[in-house]
């Protein structure tokens, strides 16, 4: 499996990309599969693809922030997140030609985040999956995620909280529509945590969930200039209700 670590110049870039993996694999002749990490340099809020803005999202907070920030809706479902320095985002794009059984979305959420729980758990104990597509450590969530699925391909991608100012989540998000069981009414204050990890046993951990020891060569730059042009940076998809 190809491994790219490359965080581009634009939070329109950056959604792009993962796109455009996706694209890429789904289109390939034979299978093409990528992990890929990136990291913002400054905090992005990233809303889900059915995700209503006004819901979900404390637009005053962000706008009023220095340098403003960003809210941009991504290609999978699920609910907006948070992300910025210390939050290492990942992706993975899988074949179904290679995992036939990962059409089903259960089976989906259950290896991706099974092998990163294992991967993790190696070398930091009380790991978990909770929720439908959660990481805990203890009761408290470092990982939320979600997929787009292809015909030929999936992409899931999430976050990965180790260093990143938890504050900022409860500034720039509402409390979500939605949640699991075991949040049980809790803030994101008392919700989420980091985990105690560096950022480089964070990427062995990765590399290493999915054998992903292949640098890649390349990427799909056209592509990826295409999506963030014509979807990522317009108003029209960012901003739809």
């Amino acid at each position: 499996m190809r491994f790219l670590d490359l965080t581009l110049p634009t939070p329109a870039e950056n959604l792009a990309l993962d796109e455009a993996l996706l694209e890429e694999a789904d289109a390939a002749a034979h299978p093409l599969e990528t992990v890929r990490l990136w990291e913002p340099p400054r905090p992005l809020v990233v809303v889900g693809r059915s995700s209503q803005v006004e819901l979900e999202v404390e637009r005053a907070a962000c706008r009023a922030a220095p340098g403003d920030v960003p809210v941009l809706r991504r290609a999978s479902g699920g609910l907006s997140i948070v992300t910025g320095p210390g939050c290492l985002m990942y992706a993975v794009v899988l074949s179904h030609a290679r995992h036939p059984q990962l059409r089903a979305i259960d089976a989906a959420h259950d290896f991706v985040l099974g092998e990163i729980a294992a991967a993790l758990s190696r070398r930091l104990p009380h790991v978990a999956r909770r929720g439908t597509s959660d990481l805990t450590l203890g009761d408290k969530k470092f990982s939320g995620n979600s997929l787009r699925a292809k015909k030929h391909a999936l992409l899931y991608h999430g976050t990965l909280l180790y260093d990143f100012p938890l504050e900022l989540v409860s500034r720039y998000l509402k409390h979500p529509p939605r949640a699991p069981d075991y949040r049980a009414g809790r803030s994101h204050a008392d919700f989420i945590a980091n985990l105690p990890l560096e950022r480089a046993t964070l990427v062995q951990a990765v590399v290493e969930a999915f054998g992903a020891h292949e640098a890649a060569s390349d990427w799909p730059r056209e592509l990826t200039s295409r999506l963030a042009h014509e979807k990522y940076s317009r108003a029209e998809w960012n901003e739809q209700r």
